[in-house]
């Protein structure tokens, strides 16, 4: 049952991050979100990086909680937004922005179609018209981008 727990969440996760995005990032939180569309920061660091502690704490109270009351729900509910979160900063941060260099020749067409949705989301540098807000499930129009000979 706690890996259902686990589990469920991680995939709930994919629709909470598409709202806050949304709705928080390129909402009332824009000017933390900002340089990471437009690349104002020369550093490794953007002020768009603090949403890893804006999100992180309550995710370590919810663990701490849930540790304290002999690992109850809350607790697993958090491992599977620990796992989201790793997730999220292996394709965003490393494979993505490449932050590290890895996987960059990589010919996997889901990974491809991950790319490519982010690429077009970070076209607009602005807050509005903004698209792609999700992050793991990808609109199967990227798929029929790949597959496009011309590769557009």
């Amino acid at each position: 049952m706690n890996f259902l727990i686990v589990l469920a969440t991680f995939f709930i996760m994919e629709g909470i991050t598409w709202m806050v995005h949304k709705y928080i990032m390129h909402g009332f939180l824009w000017s933390l979100h900002r340089d990471h569309h437009d690349h104002s920061n020369d550093g490794h660091m953007e002020r768009n990086d603090y949403f890893f502690a804006i999100f992180a704490i309550p995710t370590i109270a919810m663990m701490y909680y849930g540790t304290i009351n002999h690992f109850n729900i809350y607790f697993y509910i958090a491992i599977g937004i620990t796992v989201y979160g790793m997730a999220y900063f292996f394709v965003h941060d490393i494979f993505i922005h490449q932050r590290f260099k890895l996987l960059r020749d990589t010919q996997n067409p889901y990974l491809l179609a991950i790319r490519r949705a982010h690429k077009q989301h970070h076209k607009h540098t602005g807050r509005e018209q903004g698209e792609c807000f999700g992050f793991l499930w990808v609109p199967v129009k990227y798929f029929k981008m790949y597959f496009n000979k011309k590769r557009t």
